[in-house]
């Protein structure tokens, strides 16, 4: 009966630490991925305030629409397609159109075509396509700034830019590039309904609210989309798809958190496996086969101090012992100096502070007779500063 109940009182501290083990592990996922998503929900966020009118983020356009408000111009910010042909109708329009891969060519075509002026920010090979055939993406500026070099009025009175994404206009004799930069242009722009034109240009470095005030950026800007009373800014969205039969994948299905939350927790795991994997177990005493007591490895060191003859540091052995027992004696801390403990203790017992000194410090034995006098002389102290700390026990 008592071995087995001692055996069931050793097993339940051992369950109840596994427990607990558990349960931080637990408490600690919750609180990584606790902070995962809201590092994804705030990068989410920021995302969806690019190239967005309404931002005051760095990466949006609100300076832009401002300004172009300060001229005189109406901005009508938009979020889905057929509020946009209906602000497009009301008369002749720039549209502004941030490359939209949710809808499709026919609905891209029909949405410009209200629209008197085209301004396409940051588009992609499909949109190039759309709009300006032979134009394509091509590479990105060293992020020096560029002279126009171009008969577009506009650019010209805009002055020099520091182009991000660049486009090749070879293929196409009707497209006017501006901006050159390793080859490409910064701005291409091409006819769209006559007296109309449609513009391709890398806006998150120049137009957004965190460059807008950089070299000709936004002189450039009032002149692309300032060319008719009325602006209509497109900003699409996932939900403004006509492509209905677009198969999403099982990232875009999830929320944006999850990805990350998953990757931390395979991380957990691995760590936790490692954790219990290199556990180690109760510490075992070993049986040495031999003993050496205390007292002999000190007198075995004696000896060699004894036949070196080195007096010097035999002496500095028992100054080290003398000032670690002063110092606890006089209630120093241990990272009191060999001076302050010399000071200490010809202040409390009233002896010269150069005798002492002396004693812990500055005397140098040259002989075997000198070592044993500086050893008294330590004991010596040592009594003297133990009877004036403690004179009770001394007198007992």
């Amino acid at each position: 009966m008592g071995a087995a109940s001692t055996a069931s009182e050793d097993t339940r501290p051992r369950r109840g630490r596994r427990v607990a083990a558990w349960i931080a592990i637990a408490l600690a996922l919750l609180i990584v991925g606790g902070i995962g998503a809201a590092i994804s929900a705030a990068n989410q966020w920021a995302e969806r305030g690019a190239l967005d009118p309404g931002s005051a983020g760095p990466a949006g356009t609100r300076a832009l629409a401002e300004i172009l408000r300060d001229h005189g111009i109406e901005v009508v910010t938009v979020r889905d397609r057929t509020a946009a042909t209906d602000a497009l109708a009301q008369g002749p329009a720039t549209l502004v159109m941030p490359d939209a891969p949710a809808l499709s060519d026919d609905a891209i075509r029909a949405l410009a075509e209200g629209a008197a002026d085209v301004v396409l920010l940051e588009p992609r090979a499909r949109t190039l396509d759309l709009f300006l055939p032979g134009t394509q993406p091509s590479g990105v500026a060293a992020g020096r700034a560029v002279q126009p070099g171009c008969a577009m009025a506009d650019a010209e009175r805009s002055g020099a830019i520091a182009p991000g994404a660049l486009y090749s206009a070879s293929g196409s004799s009707a497209v006017t590039a501006c901006y050159e930069s390793d080859g490409a242009h910064g701005l291409v722009t091409g006819p769209h309904h006559g007296d109309g034109r449609v513009t391709a240009i890398d806006t998150r470095v120049l137009f957004t609210n965190e460059h807008l005030a950089e070299d000709g950026n936004a002189a450039l800007a009032v002149n692309l989309m300032g060319r008719h009373p009325l602006v209509v800014w497109y900003v699409p969205g996932v939900g403004d798809t006509d492509l209905a039969d677009a198969n999403r994948s099982l990232g875009e299905l999830t929320p944006p958190w999850v990805s990350p939350v998953i990757v931390l927790l395979l991380i957990a795991g691995v760590a936790a496996g490692i954790w219990r994997g290199r556990r180690f177990g109760p510490l075992v005493a070993e049986r040495l086969p031999v003993t050496v007591r205390a007292s002999e490895t000190t007198e075995g060191r004696a000896r060699l101090y004894a036949r070196s003859g080195d007096a010097l540091h035999a002496a500095d052995q028992l100054r080290i012992g003398a000032l670690g027992r002063l110092a606890r004696l006089l209630g120093l801390g241990p990272g009191a100096s060999a001076p302050e403990i010399a000071d200490a203790a010809a202040g409390r017992t009233g002896l010269d502070a150069g005798a002492v000194r002396g004693i812990l410090i500055d005397d140098i034995p040259r002989s075997d007779a000198d070592l044993v006098a500086l050893s008294a002389r330590l004991r010596h102290l040592e009594d003297a500063v133990r009877t004036a700390v403690r004179p009770e026990r001394t007198t007992r």
